[in-house]
């Protein structure tokens, strides 16, 4: 999906803010000699104008708690699955979902720059809402969840905008037969345990990459780059080689005075394998589980020690969402609003 635009070519227009070269300042024309029309509005000042956007603070992009996956046995003597961890997009973007970031200047963009071809960050409030989108279910009493840590310490933990969509977007090289129920069935639960909103894009050609772009506007237009769900192979993700099915996790972004957000997350799942375990009797309860435990992650939960709850990575036979799961899932549905994302 592209997004397209609206060019100016009215002689009557007020010109008296203009440079010489017919720009308002601070706008250069494209390669093309065209200039949008939006790009035009907004340096003129006729939009609002969006807020100073600054990157958040430099920090480990694996959770400080592990330098690798830890495994997840989902059966007997199985392969397992681990989380990749979100990292700080922020609005320096420092894209991926597992590399270390650099350490950015700090530094305010021109309130024009965000809206121009090539810039880092999308428009903010794409979809945005003045209330959220669904309800979180009441939590369960259990505290048998952990949440992943925020980049900022007085911010306990970071979750998706539940006034906007999560949109998310399924590569279905190498799926196994099924295996868009199983997405569907696994989305689903983790939308009635958040009451966050899921909407489906339909299929990519995007391959999974350890350092994805958190914006992709030629792909997917001027908004936050949808979940990608990738089936995938360990020749193509290397980190599913070996006792690893899965891995989820994904990007934060941030503004001046705001919270942290979760955009662009990611899931990787180990193709070959799954197709393996969906030969087995209630194969396809084993594979929903991986992919519900890796979305899991991509909202914002962690692993826990207790064994009876879907997010605890050594693997048991349980396939739902627990108490546990549930509490932490109902909390992370309940994040702020940031509509100046």
């Amino acid at each position: 999906m592209r997004s397209t635009s609206h060019w100016q070519d009215d002689p009557s227009s007020d010109r008296s803010h203009l440079t010489g070269d017919g720009l308002p300042p601070g706008v250069r024309r494209s390669a093309s000699g065209r200039v949008p029309q939006w790009a035009i509005d907004e340096a003129l000042g006729t939009t609002q104008d969006p807020a100073a956007w600054r990157p958040g603070p430099a920090f480990p992009g694996q959770h400080p708690r592990q330098s690798s996956p830890p495994p997840w046995n989902p059966r007997p003597g199985g392969k397992s699955h681990g989380t990749k961890w979100a990292i700080a997009a922020g609005i320096a973007l420092v894209a991926g979902l597992s590399s270390v970031p650099s350490v950015f200047e700090r530094f305010v963009l021109p309130a024009v720059l965000p809206y121009l071809p090539g810039a880092p960050v999308p428009p903010p409030g794409f979809e945005a809402a003045d209330t959220p989108l669904g309800q979180a279910p009441g939590g369960t009493g259990s505290s048998a969840y952990a949440l992943q840590e925020s980049p900022d310490p007085g911010q306990p933990f970071a979750a998706y905008d539940p006034c906007r969509p999560v949109h998310y977007v399924v590569r279905p090289d190498n799926a196994p037969p099924g295996a868009d129920q199983l997405v569907e069935q696994a989305v689903a639960k983790v939308s009635a345990a958040t009451g966050l909103r899921f909407v489906y894009d339909g299929y990519t050609s995007e391959a999974p990459a350890e350092e994805r772009e958190s914006y992709q506007p030629d792909r997917y237009g001027k908004r936050w780059a949808p979940v990608l769900i990738a089936w995938s192979t360990p020749e193509e993700s290397p980190r599913l080689a070996g006792d690893v099915d899965g891995l989820g996790g994904s990007a934060y972004a941030y503004t001046t005075g705001r919270p942290y957000v979760l955009v662009a997350g990611q899931v990787e799942l180990d193709a070959p394998d799954l197709a393996e375990v969906l030969q087995w009797p209630e194969g396809s309860r084993y594979a929903r589980a991986v992919i519900m435990h890796e979305l899991a992650h991509v909202v914002g939960l962690d692993h826990v020690d207790d064994p009876t709850q879907l997010m605890n990575p050594e693997g048991t036979d349980v396939t739902e969402f627990a108490a546990g799961d549930l509490a932490g899932l109902s909390r992370l549905g309940g994040g702020q609003c940031v509509p100046e994302l």
